[in-house]
């Protein structure tokens, strides 16, 4: 299995987001900003969002309450799309046209991978991509790595570290910027 990227560019995240359609498009909004995996984004239902600040998942790979922040990009998207879309609070989020269950891990992929690709993303991208873009955009801002773990509920600072993907190119700008 190929290690994913985050998405480094704000200017492509942007692009991105204007070229998926809408469910996609609210999918991509949370995920960017909650750091939460894509298949604790799929089990989303639409009482679990309308109408609040907060959000208490149990995840599904560690089992452990995660509770965060929906913010302004989430709430702003979020209400976009219910404005258009009729769901009932124990309706899932992100249906599969399909029937009554959430979207494939498969159907995202490949509609990120699309997405990406014609806006020009070439680097290795999954539906964790948008996981490691919120930490590596956060760590970017100053987000203490300390911080990064417990919010990603990583064991080791190390693993977290590996997982915000820091390239050669970024170690080499530190170099150009700290000049003493």
């Amino acid at each position: 299995m190929n290690t994913v990227q985050p998405i480094r560019s704000k200017r492509k995240i942007e692009a991105m987001r204007k070229n998926l359609s809408p469910m996609y498009r609210l999918l991509f909004t949370i995920g960017i900003n909650s750091a939460l995996r894509v298949s604790d984004l799929l089990k989303l239902k639409a009482g679990d969002l309308r109408g609040k600040d907060f959000i208490t998942v149990t995840e599904q790979k560690t089992g452990k309450k995660r509770r965060f922040k929906i913010n302004a990009a989430i709430k702003r998207e979020l209400k976009a799309y219910l404005e258009t879309h009729e769901l009932a609070d124990d309706e899932y989020l992100f249906k599969s046209p399909r029937g009554k269950k959430p979207l494939s891990r498969v159907a995202v992929w490949k509609a990120l991978n699309k997405a990406a690709r014609e806006v020009g993303i070439e680097e290795e991208l999954g539906t964790h991509s948008l996981r490691k873009t919120f930490c590596w955009h956060a760590h970017r801002q100053g987000v203490s790595l300390a911080t990064l773990q417990r919010l990603l509920g990583h064991s080791h600072p190390e693993i977290t570290m590996r997982y915000i993907g820091i390239r050669d190119d970024e170690i080499n700008e530190v170099y150009d910027r700290v000049v003493l």
